[in-house]
């Protein structure tokens, strides 16, 4: 039968035949051809125009390969037994530890003989470190030299798993880390999300993403929702530890947590801030969930288009003016309503949305007993100042009326060096007064008639 098999190949028919071996073992044959072809492809894109080739050999299938009489298939397998760096006459230093006689005598501590062992065991080298190409040199490495090269082989070994563990411990500019990556993902899958499309913004302490809203059971979720997720290297907070170890509300936690938990101290901090501020219907992003260092909050703006900022909004002077007024308002609130300070208010940190004006980036927000709380409103009120009067309001108070309207404090002060005299006096006063009493709540008023002292209440 198997006879039949092969006259009718020969005859190019389909045979017909019962023979499973016989199948079984053309099915192998043309297997293995096909493995060998494309082991020669490989070959071959991989050795390119270099000096010197890898060879596949000992894992071809078929040997040796007689199938093909197209030019195509002929291989000029290397012969690997020729070692260009291997000597003609292998040196061997014998156990008594020298060779030869008198002034001939060679020893193992000889200068070519040690000289062209380092250079062989460059070979024992990380993948990573290039030695080079000494095809056809005569290469002598002496001990200083290759001390050299071993003691820098480690050093940029240990540098490399270094930065490696740092890239996988944080964010980058517009890509995060595994981590964080993964807390993405379960977000998808559990359903909060419905998927995420992309990077809208990327700030010095975190990046935002667009998301479509899924749905969860104790809560709605917007149809168009953002993450901002805070950055996981610590060198972007490294100047902002004074806008939360010195707050009441989370001072002592602060100090109890290893540096990169405090990071998500930071989300957990303006999620507390942004619910406060909707509280008193301030408008801003509402927070849908916090997960570690990722917030998702409603997006502020309109298919997939986010809203844009106030200093980049195109406005009329109506619109201008009632920006300015909205303002005004909202820092008011923030202040006498919220109890917290933005800390960080500009044009850049307010969007222009369905006609009015909206607050974000809350995350360094404190409440005004903070040592430096007066000061972060005397900043917040200069740029909100600046900027209205800079975009032709007329009616725009300046940095020290705006500060008393806000605060409602009477200061005065001819410069604005006597002006900060006075707010870190006051500010010196209740912080005396705080550790006075050893509370976290003050009176609303000093005994001698002065300045009211400011009053913090726990959430």
């Amino acid at each position: 039968m198997c006879s039949s098999v092969n006259a009718a190949l020969d005859a190019g028919e389909e045979p017909e035949t019962d023979c499973d071996l016989m199948l079984a073992q053309m099915l192998q044959m043309q297997f293995d051809k096909e493995f060998d072809s494309q082991l020669r492809t490989e070959e071959k894109k991989l050795n390119g125009d270099s000096k010197l080739s890898i060879s596949f050999e000992n894992y071809r299938m078929v040997h040796p390969y007689e199938d093909s009489d197209s030019s195509e298939d002929e291989v000029d397998w290397q012969d690997t037994r020729h070692d260009p760096y291997k000597a003609d006459k292998p040196t061997t230093t014998p156990r008594k530890g020298f060779t030869g006689k008198g002034k001939n005598i060679t020893t193992k501590h000889d200068e070519v003989v040690c000289g062209r062992k380092n250079t062989a065991r460059m070979d024992n080298f990380a993948p990573e470190i290039n030695v080079g190409d000494g095809l056809g040199m005569d290469l002598k490495l002496s001990n200083q030299v290759y001390n050299s090269l071993k003691q820098h082989c480690y050093s940029e070994q240990r540098r490399s798993a270094r930065l490696h563990d740092k890239k996988e411990h944080s964010t980058a500019e517009q890509a995060v880390d595994p981590r964080t990556r993964l807390l993405m993902y379960k977000m998808v899958n559990a359903g909060v999300l419905e998927n995420i499309n992309g990077c809208i913004s990327t700030g010095k302490e975190s990046v935002v993403f667009h998301a479509d809203g899924g749905s969860m059971e104790e809560k709605a979720v917007p149809d168009e929702c953002v993450l901002k997720v805070f950055k996981t290297t610590l060198n972007e907070f490294k100047n902002r530890d004074k806008y939360i170890k010195d707050d009441y509300r989370f001072k002592e936690r602060f100090s109890k947590l290893n540096p990169r938990k405090v990071i998500r101290l930071w989300a957990e901090k303006e999620m507390h801030n942004l619910a406060r501020m909707k509280k008193a219907d301030i408008p801003c992003p509402e927070v849908v969930v916090l997960k570690k260092h990722i917030l998702v909050m409603s997006f502020i703006g309109k298919d997939h288009v986010p809203a844009p900022k106030l200093k980049e909004a195109m406005l009329g002077s109506e619109d201008m003016n009632r920006a300015y007024y909205q303002v005004l308002h909202m820092m008011q609130q923030l202040y006498q309503e919220c109890n917290l300070v933005h800390a960080d208010l500009s044009e850049y940190n307010m969007l222009w949305h369905q006609g009015k004006v909206w607050l974000i980036d809350v995350s360094q927000s404190v409440e005004p007993n903070h040592p430096h709380g007066l000061e972060f409103l005397f900043r917040d009120c200069r740029n909100v100042a600046t900027f209205f009067q800079k975009g032709g309001v007329s009616e725009a108070m300046n940095v020290y009326e705006l500060f008393n309207v806000v605060s409602g404090l009477q200061l005065s002060g001819d410069s604005e060096a006597d002006f900060l005299a006075q707010i870190e006096a006051l500010e010196k006063m209740n912080e005396d007064h705080v550790q006075r009493r050893g509370k976290k709540t003050y009176s609303s008023s000093t005994s001698d008639g002065g300045p009211p002292l400011l009053h913090h209440e726990d959430d």
